[in-house]
C-alpha cells in the first residue's frame, strides 16, 4: 500500500491549495468601504491567521488519535455517536466540498476568458473540473504530481506579485501603526463581518486531518502538514493584501471583488489585468483539485461504514473512489450549470462552523472520555488553543443567527437533513462506535 500513499509534501499542499481559493483575492474590497484603518485590516488577516493556526492544531491531535479517512465525519462519529458523524458527512459531501468546487471553477473560468476572450466562461469551468476529475482518477501517484506541480506553481506566482508590490514605485500611503480608536473598530460590527469573509478565506486549514490514512507516516507528517500548510498561507495572505493596499487607491478597489486584477493594473501596467488573471486561474486548479480530492474521500469514508452506500465507496485498480469521484463531479456541474450554489453556500456557513466546533469540542470530550487513548501529536498550548477556537466559533455562529436568521436556519435544516438519512441507511445491527 506504500505507493497508494502520499508523502507529507504533498499532504502540506493539499493544506494550502484547499486554503487559497477566491476568498482572499476579493474581500478587501468589502473590508475598505468601512474599516479605514490599515492597521485593522491587517489585524484581521493576522487574527483570521492564528484563529485558523488554532483549529489546525487541534485537528492535528484529532487526526493521529483518530487516524482515518473522513475528517468530521470521523471524529464525530468516534468521539459522540455515528449519527453526529453522518450529519457532518453529509454537510460536507451535499454542500461542504461541491459548492466551493464549484465557485473556484466558475471564478476560473471568469478570470480566464481575460486570457481566452473568445473561450465560454461556462465551458472553460466545465472542463476545469472533468479535467481535474479525470486526473485525479488516473491513481493518487499521478494526482499527488499533479497537486504538487499545481500548488508549487501556485505559491510561485503568488510570490511573484508579493515580490513585485515590494519592488512598486507608486505606492499608497500605509499606516501600519495603531491609532487610538482602532480598538473601537476592532470592536465594532463590521470587523465582525469582515471576519466571518476572512475565516472563509482561511477556510481548508483542516484539508489533511480527512486525509489521515492516505499519508505515509501520519503522526509525523498530517500535524507538520496542518501546521505548516496554515502558517505558510497566513503570510501569504498578510502580504497579499499588505501589497493590494499599497497598490491601488481604497476608492478604486471600495465594494470591487477584482481587487487583485485592480492591484495587477497598478502594479505590471496595460497588461497587468491579464497577468493577474493568469495568476489567480493557475491558483484556482489548484483548489480545484485539493477539494475534489478531499470530498470523495468524506464519500468513500462513509460508503465503508454503511452497506446501503456501498456502491459510492467502490475503488478502482489504482485505489481511487471512483464512483464518489465521479458523483461529486456530477453535482459540482449541476451546481455550476443552475448557478445556485452561491445561495446555497451562505446558508450551509451555520452548518459548517458546527461542524467544526463539535469536533474541536470533541478533542476535549476525547481528553476525559479517553485518556488512555494514544495520542502521537498533543495540541500545543491546551487546553487555551481549543478554547479560543471555540469561542471565537461560537461568536461567529450566534452572530451569523443574529444576522442571516432564515440562512442560518436552512444550514441547520441541511444539518438535519444528514441525520434523518443517517436513520435510513443505518446498520440494522452493531454499532460505528466501535470502529
Amino acid at each position: 500500500m506504500t505507493e497508494r500513499k502520499i508523502s507529507g509534501l504533498t499532504a502540506t499542499n493539499i493544506v494550502v491549495a484547499n486554503m487559497i481559493g477566491t476568498g482572499v483575492f476579493v474581500s478587501l474590497g468589502f473590508q475598505v468601504i468601512s474599516i479605514h484603518s490599515d492597521f485593522a485590516i491587517m489585524a484581521l488577516w493576522i487574527i483570521g491567521g492564528l484563529l485558523s493556526l488554532c483549529g489546525a492544531l487541534c485537528y492535528a491531535e484529532l487526526a493521529v488519535a483518530l487516524p482515518r479517512l473522513g475528517g468530521e465525519y470521523n471524529f464525530l462519529s468516534r468521539i459522540y455517536h455515528p449519527a453526529l458523524g453522518f450529519m457532518a458527512g453529509w454537510i460536507s459531501i451535499s454542500i461542504g466540498f461541491p459548492a466551493p468546487i464549484a465557485i473556484s471553477a466558475m471564478a476560473f473560468g471568469n478570470y480566464f476568458q481575460a486570457i481566452t476572450p473568445s473561450a465560454s466562461p461556462l465551458i472553460l469551468s466545465l472542463v476545469l473540473v472533468w479535467s481535474v476529475t479525470i486526473i485525479l482518477l488516473v491513481g493518487i501517484r499521478t494526482g499527488e504530481h499533479f497537486q504538487n506541480i499545481s500548488t508549487i506553481l501556485k505559491i510561485g506566482l503568488i510570490i511573484c506579485l508579493i515580490g513585485a508590490g515590494i519592488f512598486f514605485q507608486q505606492k499608497q500611503p500605509f499606516h501600519p501603526a495603531p491609532h487610538p480608536d482602532d480598538l473601537s473598530t476592532m470592536l465594532s460590527g463590521p470587523f465582525a463581518v469582515s471576519l466571518v469573509f476572512v475565516m472563509y478565506s482561511y477556510s481548508g486549514w483542516n484539508g489533511a486531518s480527512y486525509l489521515t490514512a492516505e499519508v505515509r507516516n501520519p503522526q509525523k507528517n498530517v500535524p507538520w502538514a496542518l501546521f505548516i500548510g496554515t502558517v505558510i498561507v497566513m503570510v501569504l495572505y498578510v502580504l497579499l493584501n499588505w501589497v493590494f493596499l499599497i497598490s491601488a487607491p481604497a476608492t478604486e478597489i471600495a465594494g470591487k471583488p477584482i481587487v487583485a486584477m485592480v492591484s495587477g493594473q497598478h502594479i505590471f501596467g496595460g497588461p497587468g489585468g491579464a497577468l493577474t488573471s493568469l495568476l489567480i486561474s493557475f491558483g484556482l486548479i489548484a483548489n480545484v483539485s485539493a477539494m475534489s480530492w478531499i470530498g470523495s474521500r468524506v464519500t468513500k469514508s462513509m460508503a465503508d461504514d454503511f452497506s446501503r452506500l456501498a456502491f459510492f465507496g467502490r475503488v478502482n485498480q489504482h485505489g481511487t473512489p471512483y464512483i464518489a469521484m465521479i458523483l461529486q463531479a456530477l453535482v459540482v456541474t449541476l451546481l455550476i450549470l443552475t448557478g445556485s450554489f452561491e445561495a446555497v453556500l451562505v446558508y450551509t456557513q451555520f452548518a459548517l462552523l458546527l461542524s467544526s466546533f463539535l469536533a474541536v469540542l470533541g478533542l476535549i470530550v476525547l481528553r476525559f472520555t479517553q485518556p488512555g487513548l494514544a495520542r502521537p501529536y498533543r495540541v500545543l498550548g491546551y487546553p487555551v488553543t481549543p478554547l479560543i477556537f471555540l469561542i471565537v466559533t461560537l461568536s461567529m455562529m450566534l452572530y451569523t443567527v443574529q444576522q442571516r436568521t432564515v440562512e442560518s436556519l436552512l444550514g441547520l435544516l441541511t444539518a438535519l437533513a444528514g441525520l434523518g438519512i443517517y436513520f435510513v441507511v443505518r446498520p440494522s445491527q452493531g454499532s460505528l462506535s466501535a470502529r
